[in-house]
């Protein structure tokens, strides 16, 4: 029997919420995680449990952090959207006005949107890549820079695993005038909601992160297993060889927008609030309710160049396919991460939804996490 001690506050009426969060350490292999869930912008979960380091047993604490993966790129669309409400940034302009050396190799006529809908071409890039390479900002952008479309962008969709954060951050960096995206992220969003999310995270912070588990060696995803060579070649700026272990402090303080931010399930959840409830909370204004339909507007609903299966896309963000028995309501949108965390926003509901734990799920590539999942529907089910 799992004795976990599951900590934090909830909602009388989110009760079963705390009892499928336990569920998971029970059942599903949990070992240290923390779920945030806002209604209206204001917190009616906030749990967490488990042990956020298996060598020396340090549990998992209210301020305990956790590298996130992929759920970072929603928090770079976030950036973007920022600057596209102020009038600084426009999806249909080219890249290159923004970013003039990116106008090499095919790629002078793409706009901002496909980078944001993945349909760019960019999932990998040309130049041969060495250790460090990967946390090193200047030598991706030049990369970038050199690299070739694998497409006709714009006929295709295809993820951008780990090309997405330079590319749209970039973008950003540019516009802005900020030193990178993460002190962009950090001044515009971070700061003003309080909360604990960081692309690029410093030192200091190291006491309180929770190591990553990787899946067990004998349940390696299917992409990992037997990848196609397109989805190999995504993957290796963010490889060992290339970016170095998840849990190395080099990896922890480089800004790898599309793979490496660190934060709580409580700030994600608190960033999708303000989302959920039309860009605004507590005082804070990120866009207008405009905006919100606008980046949540379906851009592709096709088959995945990259991960060999169907996908549904807005501007930086994933959507449910209906019918496909995600959890998710079908207004939400959101960013998943490597081995299942999970962050999205439901203007229905006025949900704000984080979900962040440290033992990788061994199922395939992008799949729904079925802790993530079990923890979604039941939200939905107490709403009901």
């Amino acid at each position: 029997m799992n004795d976990t001690q599951i900590q934090g506050t909830v909602d009388p009426k989110f009760e079963s919420v705390r009892e499928a969060f336990l569920q998971n350490f029970q059942e599903n292999s949990e070992v240290g995680a923390a779920i945030g869930v806002t209604i209206n912008g204001e917190s009616v979960i906030d749990l967490w449990g488990g042990i956020a380091q298996k060598d020396s047993q340090k549990l998992w604490m209210e301020d305990t952090m956790v590298n996130v993966f992929s759920m970072t790129k929603g928090m770079v669309a976030i950036c973007a959207h920022i600057l596209a409400d102020r009038g600084l940034l426009d999806y249909d302009a080219p890249v290159a006005q923004y970013w003039p050396e990116f106008a090499q190799n095919g790629k002078e006529n793409i706009p901002v949107r496909w980078l944001l809908s993945h349909q760019a071409g960019l999932v990998a890039v040309d130049a041969r890549l060495g250790p460090g390479d990967g946390l090193n900002w200047d030598r991706m952008i030049h990369a970038l820079e050199e690299t070739t479309p694998q497409w006709e962008p714009g006929t295709k969709n295809g993820y951008h695993m780990v090309t997405f954060g330079w590319l749209v951050g970039e973008v950003i960096r540019r516009i802005s005038g900020s030193a990178s995206v993460g002190t962009f992220f950090k001044n515009e969003v971070v700061d003003p909601l309080g909360v604990d999310f960081f692309i690029g995270t410093p030192e200091s912070e190291d006491y309180r992160i929770a190591d990553i588990i990787p899946p067990s060696p004998g349940s390696l995803v299917r992409t990992q297993v037997e990848p196609s060579k397109l989805t190999k070649r995504s993957l290796v700026p963010a490889s060992e060889e290339v970016a170095g272990n998840p849990n190395s402090r080099g990896w922890r303080g480089a800004e790898i927008p599309g793979a490496n931010g660190h934060a709580t399930a409580r700030a994600v959840a608190k960033i999708y609030g303000a989302v959920a409830c039309g860009g605004a909370l507590d005082d804070v204004y990120l866009f207008s309710p405009e905006r919100v339909d606008i980046m949540r507007e379906v851009q592709v609903q096709s088959m995945d160049e990259v991960l060999e299966l169907e996908t549904r896309r807005s501007l930086g963000f994933m959507h449910p396919i209906p019918g496909s028995g995600d959890a998710l309501g079908s207004n939400a949108f959101g960013h998943n991460g490597a081995g299942g965390s999970m962050g999205f926003a439901d203007p229905e509901y006025r949900i704000g939804f984080g979900y962040v734990m440290s033992q990788m799920w061994a199922g395939d590539l992008m799949d729904p996490d079925p802790r993530a999942q079990l923890l979604a529907r039941t939200v939905y089910q107490c709403l009901s």
